[in-house]
């Protein structure tokens, strides 16, 4: 899973160019097929932080973080009839392109997911939405920002394009959604938990190597926020070749972790200094690691992640699970009051 969880890579200091954005996301994910677990999971996430969440098997929404419950009971059964109803139109929407897909028969699992949401600059006031499906680990058709034009990736996604394009009702809830309510509720949820969300922590380094042979990994965790930069140094220069990034994953406990690979032959780093550098925004401090000959490990590294959208993931083995970054296409939008009576937009039958 790749989701909206970004690793910053490149060249610079993270500590100058660092510019607070935040961002409200969705993730809703429909499995049919012989599982044991919900069929249905609706996760939200604001700046990466999961604040609520709804699975067909409770059939509540609940909040997953103390300063969401500032929220009265008003929204939460809100939060939940939408839960409920949206199930329902993804059992139908799952079962419409099995059909498509000529998978009627079918008796494997398929999964069809949604994702859309919004950022926001604190700072600088631009803001952006996404919006896009995927089905069976592949696009299936997303939102052009700027025409609010649906872009069918698949054949069997063009019925559902016209279908949309025509509902004009729709396209006007739709309009107002990406022009004004995403980007009100992305301020009231950050507004809500700004203690926590604005809040810094450093990170615990390690540098871990299982033989003297295989490559060493940097594994940054307990970081937060989530926006971090981790690089190799050889001999005090930035060290590109043969390094492998990984994701970025949540920890329960609201911070991140990551790991960053150097592949390096025994002779090389006999002969040079190599060093991982980690830079966590917000913090005006380099985390530091010198890789030396007693460097090892005493086995793999294994990400704990939130339950919810993350663990579905993990869990539906064997299936390949659609992911997109969402911040590609993002279109500047107006932040006017709204009246939405909840961050989450309708869902649409394909």
């Amino acid at each position: 899973m790749k989701s909206l969880i970004l690793l910053i890579l490149g060249i610079g200091n993270l500590h100058t160019v660092y510019a607070v954005t935040h961002s409200l996301k969705y993730f809703y994910t429909g499995v049919s097929g012989d599982i044991n677990f919900p069929e249905f999971t609706v996760v939200g996430m604001v700046d990466d932080v999961q604040f609520m969440y709804f699975d067909s098997n409770t059939q509540t929404a609940v909040p997953k973080v103390e300063w969401m419950k500032r929220e009265g009971p008003k929204y939460w059964k809100s939060e939940t009839h939408l839960g409920i109803n949206r199930h329902q139109v993804f059992k139908n929407n799952i079962q419409v392109l099995k059909d498509r897909f000529n998978q009627s028969m079918s008796t494997g699992v398929h999964v069809f997911q949604w994702q859309y949401g919004c950022e926001w600059d604190d700072e600088t006031g631009v803001s952006g939405v996404f919006d896009q499906y995927g089905y069976d680990g592949e696009d299936f058709i997303s939102l052009d920002q700027k025409t609010l034009i649906w872009i069918a990736s698949k054949q069997q996604a063009v019925i559902t394009k016209t279908k949309w394009e025509y509902e004009r009702t729709e396209n006007e809830i739709l309009k107002q959604y990406v022009t004004n309510g995403c980007i009100v509720w992305v301020k009231k949820y950050v507004d809500y938990g700004k203690s926590s969300l604005m809040r810094t922590v450093p990170p615990s380094v390690s540098l871990l190597q299982k033989t003297p042979s295989s490559p060493v990994t940097c594994h940054a965790t307990g970081f937060y926020p989530s926006r971090v930069m981790v690089t190799w140094k050889k001999d005090g220069q930035e060290h590109h070749e043969d390094v492998e990034m990984g994701e970025i994953l949540p920890n329960d406990d609201g911070t991140f972790q990551t790991s960053v690979r150097l592949n390096v032959k025994p002779e090389e780093r006999k002969n040079n200094k190599y060093q991982c550098v980690v830079q966590v925004a917000g913090i005006n401090e380099d985390f530091i690691k010198d890789l030396t000959e007693d460097t090892t490990s005493i086995g793999p590294i294994i990400g704990v992640v939130v339950a919810g959208f993350l663990v579905i993931i993990a869990v539906v083995i064997g299936v390949v699970i659609w992911k997109k970054k969402s911040k590609k296409g993002f279109a500047q939008t107006n932040t006017s009051d709204t009246d939405f009576d909840n961050s989450e937009r309708a869902a649409q039958k394909i």
